[in-house]
């Protein structure tokens, strides 16, 4: 269990193993026991999530590919605190991007969570790629431009300073941090616009968001609408059930991506599962999978900061132990592929069919162990990335970046302890599609 968990994070895992050593005995769990492994090629340094770290927590990647050179590709990923980490495709640093300083003593500090790419986005002097993160700590969206002849510093931050925050209305709002949380990005093709679908923190709401250039060549946004997600759900046995969580808090969205085949978003309610829904937040929602643990009763306990699960009902999925978290998309070249989706709570990856038209399909799956005794695999996996193309010699047919939270080997605290830390491991993709059968 991570450490610098939330009382809530740390409630809901709780909650979680225990319905998952229940499932663990019964043999309706044994179907995800026998899924292939496939091991790491590389790792990023270790991120600490403390003052001698910088604070920084390894968080969500996107993959950007450099069309000129494929092999000077780039992994973009957020460290919360510790602002955006820029990786050659060797897992070696390229950039480190601070997040902005809190407005006053008291208020929150910048705080990135997750980021998604704009490929071709139009300004005033023509198209540029960037990269969109969403700033928990602001509650701001943060937009930087992509320029590959830097290669020591290849990422410009291009934010209107005047953009507002996504859902606050202001700093005494912000400070109480229910704000930017997930994010996907869309380019609607029917118009040529260019959206980020974000999510707010401890709420079911999600937002669309237009990205507009401005003609002093920054970027600003604007709140088109909003959707709500259910917050309680009515059971087979006629009950009414929610998640158990801190008080107040409602079952949050935070992994999300957009399938450009049709405009589709998928988004993963942590504790409930995964939804798809129009980008343009119009139509309803429809559950395409559950969490093992929907159903299951829990009673918050103010004084562990945790929840007793009760008995499971059976009302739950098959394959995805909450929380659900990074969702990304394999995409094939006939417009066939998968939707990715982290297993968080039983650290395996999930494999849907996103074939349009279809009902996205469980399609198998994986995990990602250790490689070796320096090299370890992904646990409590919290974002993840893939892209099917090719990037240079390292890696031909593509790569899967997914974040580690619980970094091996630790590095001593001075206390007899070890360190928190969280990176992410670069996977080829060649052994994913080999191991799953893709």
């Amino acid at each position: 269990m991570r450490t610098h968990r939330t009382p809530r994070r740390t409630a809901a895992l709780a909650l979680g193993i225990a319905v998952l050593a229940f499932l663990t005995s019964a043999p309706a769990g044994a179907d995800d026991a026998d899924l292939p492994t496939v091991t790491p090629a590389a790792e990023t340094p270790a991120l600490h999530d403390d003052e001698a770290g910088g604070n920084a927590d390894a968080d969500d990647p996107a993959i950007w590919r450099n069309t000129a050179d494929p092999g000077r590709s780039l992994v973009i990923a957020t460290a919360k605190e510790g602002g955006l980490r820029v990786y050659d495709l060797g897992a070696r640093l390229v950039q480190s991007l601070p997040a902005p300083r809190p407005p006053a003593e008291d208020d929150a500090p910048g705080r990135y969570n997750n980021v998604d790419l704009v490929t071709g986005l139009r300004t005033p002097t023509g198209r540029t790629d960037v990269a969109v993160v969403s700033d928990r700590g602001n509650d701001r969206l943060r937009i930087y431009r992509i320029d590959a002849s830097k290669p020591a510093s290849p990422l410009t931050d291009i934010t209107d300073p005047a953009a507002a925050p996504v859902f606050s209305t202001g700093q005494t709002e912000i400070n109480e941090q229910r704000t930017a949380y997930g994010l996907a990005t869309w380019q609607d093709t029917a118009t040529g616009r260019t959206y980020a679908l974000v999510s707010q923190r401890e709420r079911t709401r999600l937002a669309l968001v237009e990205l507009t250039p401005t003609a002093s060549g920054t970027v600003t946004y604007r709140k088109v609408r909003t959707l709500d997600l259910p917050a309680s759900f009515r059971l087979p046995d006629g009950t009414t059930w929610s998640p158990c969580a801190e008080p107040g808090e409602l079952p949050q969205v935070e992994g999300m991506v957009v399938d450009p085949a049709d405009g589709t978003l998928y988004a993963g309610q942590e504790d409930i599962g995964i939804w798809r829904i129009r980008a343009d937040l119009t139509g309803k929602p429809e559950l395409v999978d559950k969490v093992r643990e929907f159903g299951v009763p829990g009673v918050y306990d103010e004084e562990t900061e945790e929840c007793a699960a009760g008995a499971d009902p059976g009302f739950g999925g098959d394959h995805l132990s909450a929380d659900v978290e990074g969702l990304a998309l394999y995409q094939e070249k006939d417009g066939d592929g998968y939707l990715l989706a982290s297993s968080q709570g039983d650290d395996t990856f999930a494999l849907y069919d996103r074939e349009v038209g279809e009902d996205n399909e469980y399609e198998g799956g994986f995990r990602v162990g250790a490689a070796s005794a320096t090299l370890d695999g992904s646990q409590e996996c919290d974002g993840a990335a893939v892209l099917n193309a090719p990037l240079g010699s390292r890696y031909p047919k593509g790569l899967l970046v997914v974040q580690d939270g619980h970094e091996t080997p630790g590095v001593p605290d001075g206390e007899g302890g070890t360190r928190t830390a969280t990176g992410f491991k670069f996977v080829d993709l060649a052994d994913v599609v080999d191991a799953a059968d893709l």
